[in-house]
């Protein structure tokens, strides 16, 4: 399978217009992920350096096609002295897949807080999911070898009141990656859309099967983190109903520090009889 380096290369084929690389792939459309890192690696590259990324907003609006490459148009909406703004269309064969609003701040000082990290096994204490069965696992070796996950076993979750469904998994890019930080964002980004929507079936796990996909994604980067380092990835799905699933990610590094947040929306519906299927 590609390397994450592949998978984020992009081309500039014309000002603000970039073209996506096309990763090997056993998905029969482009991983949500994927598409997200390559328009924000697009628009990094229009925004002074100075100015790092701090959040983005995605919507997926069709799926994408694996083999053929998106070209992604990004559009300069605001370039100010503490923030600037990029809007990035993803297109393929003519029509948009994707959206996202992405914002870039230059440091400033504040106050700090931050939640604690969850209380779980350290990731050298959980298996491996390399030869491993199971939903992960399958992912994994297909399509994911070059990174670790190892997912936090149900009854060691650290659990909290009234929360309706929980999963918490350790993560990390097996290779040593660039000392960029703003690779490391790209990569988070990719990553960001790994497992989480999976948080939303824990409670449904002996139902009837579901089919699943990513509708919309918004991410903030909080603090700098390495992706190569173990990463903790706690899940929590607030609500699903109505054929959708509302899930919430928070990322900390292993020291404890909160390096990111995620909120995603996905499709969670019962699988629909051939019959009924375009």
């Amino acid at each position: 399978m590609a390397t994450i380096h592949e998978v984020l290369e992009i081309e500039r084929i014309e000002n603000d217009i970039f073209r996506g690389s096309t990763p090997d792939s056993f998905l029969q459309r482009t991983f949500g992920g994927q598409v997200a890192a390559q328009a924000l690696v697009a628009a990094v590259r229009t925004v002074d350096d100075d100015h790092a990324v701090h959040s983005l907003h995605g919507y997926f609006i069709r799926p994408g096609r694996p083999e053929i490459p998106t070209v992604y148009l990004v559009d300069r909406i605001r370039d100010g002295r503490s923030f600037a703004t990029r809007r990035v269309t993803g297109v393929q064969d003519g029509k948009a897949i994707f959206f996202m609003s992405a914002s870039f701040h230059v440091e400033d000082d504040g106050p700090e807080h931050q939640d604690e990290m969850p209380a779980v096994p350290y990731p050298e204490d959980l298996p491996d999911p390399t030869g491993l069965q199971g939903q992960i696992a399958a992912w994994h070796s297909r399509e994911w070898p070059d990174w670790d996950l190892r997912q936090v076993p149900a009854a060691s979750v650290d659990k909290r009141p009234g929360v309706a469904a929980q999963q918490q998994v350790w993560i990390r890019y097996r290779h040593t990656l660039p000392a960029d930080p703003v690779f490391h964002v790209c990569v988070l980004t990719y990553l960001s859309d790994m497992t989480l929507l999976g948080s939303s079936r824990v409670p449904h796990a002996e139902g009837p099967e579901t089919q699943g996909a990513s509708l919309d994604h918004a991410l903030w980067f909080l603090r700098p983190f390495r992706a190569d380092e173990w990463l903790l990835y706690d899940q929590t799905s607030p609500s699903a109903g109505f054929g959708r699933a509302f899930t919430q990610g928070r990322i900390f590094d292993r020291s404890g520090r909160l390096v990111a947040a995620v909120t995603q929306e996905g499709l969670m519906r019962y699988e629909r009889p051939p019959a009924e299927r375009r």
